[in-house]
């Protein structure tokens, strides 16, 4: 397992160790001890499991609450998946990182508690998987608008069509309006 910094202190983009032969490949992408080792020592409460079609775009999503951090990974397909800084005490809050993750390059991403979290699916279907360091709660529910002009966010978008989102995301705030961490 290959862990690469990124931009954003906390973010990390995993390169799991990939056993492939004639009949398929074998992945360990969890192992407690070998994260932790690695510096990410988190508890993971739940698992979550997501399905898109092309062109859905899920977030930024965070709790205020109850911050989550996350591990994503995609089983099959294709997103570009964005982390957005959102501790004022950071030095680098309002910015993102992005990552295209699939399931032929096999990376996974970091995201701890602090962060809003989106991804704009690329394939025609994407399987996104991720567990979580916190429960969900709709209460502490948030979330920032995916093209709010202070983040510009880069997406890819397939053929520059408007992304397929939520009714929830439609309603997002911009990060001026936005509740953050401290």
């Amino acid at each position: 397992m290959k862990l690469h910094k990124t931009s954003l202190d906390g973010v990390v983009l995993i390169e799991l160790d990939v056993y492939a032969d004639s009949r398929g490949f074998f992945i360990e992408s969890y192992q407690k001890e070998k994260f932790k080792a690695a510096g990410l020592d988190y508890p993971f409460v739940q698992d979550n499991h997501s399905h898109s079609i092309q062109g859905v775009l899920r977030g930024l999503h965070y709790q205020l609450w109850h911050p989550q951090g996350k591990l994503i990974r995609v089983t099959c397909g294709e997103i570009f998946d964005v982390a957005v800084d959102l501790r004022r005490s950071s030095d680098t809050f309002g910015e993102w990182f992005g990552s295209f993750l699939s399931d032929e390059n096999k990376k996974m991403m970091f995201i701890p508690p602090g962060f809003a979290h989106g991804y704009y699916t690329i394939s025609e279907a994407v399987d996104v998987l991720y567990k979580t360091t916190d429960y969900y709660d709709p209460e502490s529910e948030r979330c920032i608008l995916w093209d709010d002009h202070t983040l510009a966010i880069e997406w890819p978008l397939l053929a520059g069509k408007a992304p397929l989102l939520s009714k929830r995301d439609l309603g997002g705030k911009t990060l001026q309006e936005a509740e953050v961490y401290p």
